[in-house]
């Protein structure tokens, strides 16, 4: 599956590029297969902002004051139009750099994480309660590590911080 993404930055933050974000976002769609048409060509839009512009859209949102590291907008279109998008992922890059560096991992580990977490959001997962925590968490867990990737819910020692994927 090979989904088209289109990705908007806010000029001066530092990101992965766009074969990471793909990658990813690949890696979440196929890892959440029961949830998608696996024939269909999806849409997914991701733009990474700073910490202003993501605390506005957190409070417009979800009412809630100061930055997240991300949100996501489920596409709610029409049967009518003939779309695959199946929503927008916001990402604030500061404050993804500043937990990766407090929860000791690598911040290309926190970007693959993140973009996966918000990816299976646009999907209808949630973790609202303690149980649909636990799927959405098992799941990041397995496509993560199927990118070769640490659980992101297990810190990682310091020594380890500078490895990449």
């Amino acid at each position: 599956m090979t989904p088209l993404i289109h990705i908007d930055r806010t000029a001066g933050l530092e990101v992965p590029d766009d074969g990471q974000f793909r990658r990813w976002i690949s890696a979440a769609l196929e890892g959440a297969q029961t949830r998608v048409d696996v024939d269909a060509t999806l849409e997914v839009s991701i733009r990474i902002n700073n910490v202003e512009e993501m605390a506005d859209l957190n409070q417009h949102y979800r009412h809630k004051a100061g930055p997240t590291n991300v949100l996501a907008f489920p596409a709610a279109l029409p049967e009518a139009v003939a779309c695959n998008l199946i929503g927008d992922i916001v990402i604030c890059a500061p404050v993804v750099i500043e937990e990766a560096q407090q929860q000791h991992k690598t911040p290309l580990h926190h970007w693959a994480h993140i973009t996966v977490h918000g990816l299976l959001h646009l999907l209808g997962f949630d973790h609202v309660d303690d149980a649909d925590a636990q799927q959405m968490e098992s799941l990041e867990i397995a496509i993560l590590r199927h990118l070769g990737l640490p659980n992101p819910y297990l810190c990682t020692s310091p020594a380890t911080l500078h490895q990449e994927p």
